[in-house]
């Protein structure tokens, strides 16, 4: 399956062959974290949601967007502030 574009959407098959996984370093056995897993259709698309509505929204990403968001977190990217600058 050739993905040209993120495709948001999501039946209620694929979202039932996502593998969900909340990370480990989330506080509260996983009530403080985002999920994330890939689909079962073989495109490498990622869905995530918010673990403390499993029933809410899902963003996807590319495995090309997913890898480099990993790749930015891990390079500290992501490491933003405590204190709003003025």
């Amino acid at each position: 399956m050739r993905i040209t574009g993120t495709v948001q959407r999501l039946s209620d098959e694929e979202l039932a062959g996502v593998r969900w996984r909340i990370s480990t370093r989330s506080s509260d056995n996983g009530g403080s974290c985002v999920e994330a897993g890939p689909l079962s259709d073989g495109s490498g698309r990622v869905a995530v949601r918010h673990s403390h509505h499993p029933e809410g929204s899902v963003i996807v990403y590319t495995r090309a967007e997913w890898d480099a968001f990993l790749a930015g977190a891990r390079d500290g990217e992501f490491d933003f502030d405590e204190t709003p600058s003025a």
